[in-house]
C-alpha cells in the first residue's frame, strides 16, 4: 500500500534521512479519514525522546533518574500505530490475523534473535554460574515472549541484581506481544458492533486496566510493574488515539502539543526508583505522549523539534538501539568486577546507538518488505521462526538443566560453594525466614536458652553462633526485612513492603514477644537488622498512622521499649549490628574476581560508619548493648570481603554461610555477647 501511495516520492524526497525514510513511512504511516496515508515524522522524532533517557537511566546517569518512562511513552506509540494499521484494514476489510503476525515478527524476532545471539558468547566467557543459569531460563523466557513473567519472580527492575541481566530490557517486547496476542482479535470479533462501540469498549478496558495499576503499586509492586494487566492501559491509551484521528481531521494545537512533550521531559527528570510504577505518576508520560500524537500535527512547535534530522534519525533506530544498550551494559559491569566508570557507560551508551544503526541496517531491513525480504513470504517467516526458536531454546534449556555449567570456572575457584541454591544463608532452615515458625526446624532444643530475633541480618548470624558454640540451646525467629522492634515496620511501596506487608511485620514481632512470655529458658535475646529500612523511608506504627523514618526518637524509643519487654521476661539483649557496607555486591566481587583470575584484595573497602543506621545504633548502645562487627571484619579503615580463601560475604551485605561460620568461631560469638548482654 506504501508503495501504491500516489505521494510516495513527494514524501520519501522530504523525509529521507541517511536513506531510512523506507522504514519510516512502513511504520508510521497513519491510516487519516477518506483513507488517505500520511508519514507522521514526528512520531519517529518521539521515538528518540522514549529511547534516549531509557539508555542514559540504565548507563546509571542520575540526572535521567526517571529516563524508564521512555519505555511507556514506547507503549502508547506503539499502541497507536498498531491500532491504526488495524482500523484501516477492518474497515477496508482486509485484515488477516496471519498477515498481523507475519509483519510483528518480521518487525521483532530478526534484530531481537541476533542479539541474543551475540550475548551468548560473552555469558559463557564471564558469568558465573548461577547467573549463566538464569540467563539461560532468560532465554527461554524471551523466545516465548514471557520474559516479564521470568523476571517479576526474581529480583525487582530496580534492585542492583538487575543491572546484571544482558536481557532484562526485554520485559517491555513481552508485554507488547501479549497485548497484540489478544488485542487484534477482540478487535476483529468486536468490529461487527460498530467503530463506535469498539472504541467505548477500549475505554472500558483500559480504564479498568489503570485502575489495578493503581491498586497494584500499594499491593503487588513487582507484579504491577512487570505484567500485561497493569500495563495494558497504557497501549490503550494510543488505541484510542488511533480511533479519535481516524475519525475526524487532526486538529493541531501548540499549547497541547508543547504540554505534551513538557511533561514527558518531566517524568523523565523529576521522577526516579522511588517513584510508585506504574501508578497515577505514570499519566505524566503516558498523557503526554498521547497529547503529542493528537495535537502535535505538522507546523506546531512540537513537531517542528521532534522532526529535527538528529531526532528522527535516533527514533528510526530506536527499537534496535533499545535492544542493545541493556547487553552491553550488563556486560560492562560484569566484566569489569566493580563499577565502571562514568566513562565507560557513556561510551557504551554511544555504542548502543551505533550497533543500533548496524542491527537495523543490516538485520532489520533485509527482513522488512515481503518483496525485497530474505524471507519473502509469511510461510517462510514461519518456517524460518521455528527452528531458529527451537535452538534458542535447547540452548537454555541446557544451561538450566546443566546449573550455569560450573565447570567453566573449577580450574580456578571452588565456585560451586558460593552457588547461590547452596549458599543462601537463612539460618537454621529456609523454614525460618517468612513468618512465626516454631517448628522443629527452628530450634536446637524445645527448651532453648538462647533466642535469635530479627530479619534477614539476624539469619545469617545463626551459622556463626552454632559455630561458636556447637551445643548451643538456640531458638530462630526471623522474618525478612522485618527489624525486632515491636510496634512499629518499614515500609516501602517501590521494594514490595506494602502496608498490609507492615501490617504482617508488627504482628509477626508480638508474636515473638508472645512466645517469650511462655518460653521462661530463654536467657539471651540476640536482636540483629541493618535497620536501614527503618531509618531510610517510612513507618507504619501500631496505630496505623504513618510517620517520617527521619523521626528518630520514635524509633529509638521504640527500639529501647522492645530491650526493657524483653528483659521484664527474665532476658538479657544484646544488639549485633550489620556488617560494614560498601554499596556493592562484596560477595558478587570476590567470585567474579576469583572467576576471571583478579586478586580478591580488589574488593576490599573503606569502612564507613556515617550511614543512619550505624548513627542510630549509637544513640542506643548506653541502653542497649551492641556487638560492633566492623570491629572484627575491618582494620585500619579498610574492610574486608574476603579471609584467607573464605568468602565472607554472599551479597552486598549478607554473610555468606562460611563467612558466618569463620567468624562466629574465630572471635568466640557466644562468649562475647555473654559479655556484653544486659
Amino acid at each position: 500500500n506504501v508503495r501504491d501511495c500516489r505521494f510516495y516520492n513527494f514524501l520519501a524526497e522530504r523525509c529521507a534521512w541517511g536513506g531510512l525514510h523506507n522504514f519510516g513511512l512502513l511504520f508510521v504511516t497513519v491510516i487519516l479519514p477518506g483513507g488517505k496515508m500520511i508519514y507522521r515524522r514526528e512520531i519517529d522524532g518521539l521515538r528518540a525522546v522514549a529511547v534516549v533517557p531509557v539508555i542514559l537511566f540504565h548507563a546509571g546517569l542520575t540526572l535521567f533518574g526517571g529516563g524508564y518512562v521512555g519505555v511507556d511513552v514506547f507503549f502508547v506509540i506503539s499502541g497507536y500505530l498498531i491500532t491504526s494499521i488495524l482500523i484501516g484494514e477492518l474497515e477496508q476489510g482486509n485484515f488477516s490475523i496471519t498477515h498481523f503476525y507475519e509483519r510483528r515478527a518480521r518487525r521483532i524476532l530478526p534484530a531481537l534473535f541476533f542479539v541474543m545471539l551475540c550475548c551468548i558468547p560473552f555469558a559463557w566467557m564471564w558469568m558465573l554460574p548461577s547467573e549463566f543459569k538464569h540467563f539461560s531460563q532468560s532465554i527461554v523466557a524471551v523466545v516465548f515472549f514471557a520474559s516479564n513473567i521470568l523476571f517479576w519472580c526474581e529480583d525487582g527492575y530496580f534492585s542492583a541484581a538487575a543491572e546484571l541481566k544482558p536481557l532484562l530490557h526485554t520485559w517491555s517486547l513481552a508485554v507488547e506481544e501479549q497485548y497484540y496476542l489478544l488485542f487484534p482479535i477482540v478487535l476483529l470479533h468486536s468490529w461487527r458492533f460498530g467503530r463506535r462501540r469498539v472504541f467505548w469498549l477500549v475505554c472500558v478496558i483500559a480504564a479498568i486496566s489503570f485502575t489495578a495499576s493503581e491498586w497494584g503499586w500499594q499491593n503487588k509492586p513487582s507484579a504491577n510493574f512487570y505484567l500485561a494487566p497493569t500495563r495494558a492501559w497504557e497501549l490503550l491509551v494510543g488505541s484510542i488515539c488511533a480511533f479519535w484521528l481516524s475519525s475526524r481531521e487532526q486538529r493541531p494545537n501548540n499549547w497541547l502539543s508543547l504540554a505534551g512533550l513538557a511533561l514527558i521531559v518531566f517524568a523523565i527528570f523529576y521522577f526516579d526508583d522511588a517513584t510508585p510504577f506504574p501508578s497515577v505518576y505514570a499519566l505524566a508520560p503516558v498523557l503526554g505522549t498521547a497529547l503529542i500524537i493528537v495535537f502535535g500535527g505538522t507546523g506546531t512547535w512540537t513537531a517542528k523539534v521532534l522532526s529535527m534530522r538528529g531526532f528522527v534519525g535516533i527514533g528510526l533506530i530506536s527499537y534496535s538501539a533499545y535492544l542493545w544498550h541493556q547487553p552491553l551494559f550488563a556486560f560492562a559491569r560484569i566484566r569489569s568486577i566493580l563499577e565502571p566508570s562514568p566513562y565507560l557507560m557513556a561510551a557504551l551508551a554511544v555504542l548502543s546507538l551505533s550497533m543500533g544503526y548496524f542491527s537495523w541496517r543490516f538485520i532489520e531491513k533485509p527482513f522488512r518488505n515481503n518483496q525485497a525480504s530474505i524471507l519473502p513470504t509469511g510461510r517462510a517467516v514461519f518456517s524460518a521462526t521455528v527452528p531458529v526458536a527451537a535452538v534458542f531454546v535447547a540452548v537454555g534449556l541446557a544451561g538450566h538443566f546443566g546449573d550455569g555449567f560450573a565447570q567453566r570456572g573449577a580450574s580456578k575457584v571452588d565456585l560451586a560453594r558460593f552457588d547461590e541454591r547452596l549458599n543462601t544463608n537463612r539460618g537454621l532452615s529456609i523454614d525460618c525466614g517468612s513468618e512465626f515458625n516454631s517448628s522443629p526446624n527452628c530450634y536446637t532444643s524445645k527448651s532453648p536458652n538462647v533466642l535469635v530475633w530479627g530479619d534477614s541480618y539476624a539469619m545469617h548470624l545463626v551459622q556463626g553462633i552454632i559455630a561458636s558454640e556447637p551445643k548451643i540451646k538456640l531458638q530462630q525467629h526471623t522474618i525478612s526485612s522485618c527489624s525486632p522492634i515491636l510496634g512499629i515496620s518499614q515500609f516501602d511501596p517501590p521494594d514490595g513492603l506494602t502496608l498490609q506487608w507492615a501490617r504482617k511485620c508488627i504482628a509477626f514481632n508480638d508474636s515473638v514477644l508472645n512466645w517469650l512470655k511462655n518460653n521462661k529458658s530463654v536467657e539471651i535475646v540476640i536482636l540483629s537488622s541493618p535497620f536501614s529500612g527503618i531509618t531510610d523511608g517510612a513507618i507504619l506504627a501500631r496505630n496505623e498512622r504513618i510517620y517520617n523514618s527521619s523521626d528518630t526518637v520514635l524509633v529509638r524509643r521504640a527500639l529501647i521499649d522492645t530491650a526493657n519487654k524483653i528483659r521484664a521476661q527474665g532476658a538479657r539483649v544484646v544488639i549485633v549490628s550489620p556488617t560494614p557496607f560498601s554499596g556493592k555486591d562484596n560477595g558478587l566481587c570476590v567470585a567474579r574476581a576469583s572467576f576471571v583470575g583478579a586478586p580478591p584484595e580488589i574488593c576490599n573497602f573503606p569502612l564507613n560508619v556515617n550511614s543512619n543506621a550505624f548513627s542510630f545504633l549509637q544513640t542506643v548502645n548506653d541502653q542497649v548493648p551492641v556487638y560492633w562487627l566492623t570491629d572484627i571484619m575491618c582494620s585500619r579503615g579498610q574492610c574486608d570481603a574476603m579471609r584467607g580463601n573464605v568468602f565472607l560475604y554472599r551479597d552486598g551485605g549478607h554473610l555468606s554461610k562460611e563467612g558466618s561460620v569463620y567468624l562466629g568461631k574465630n572471635f568466640s560469638w557466644m562468649e562475647q555477647f555473654r559479655a556484653i548482654a544486659r
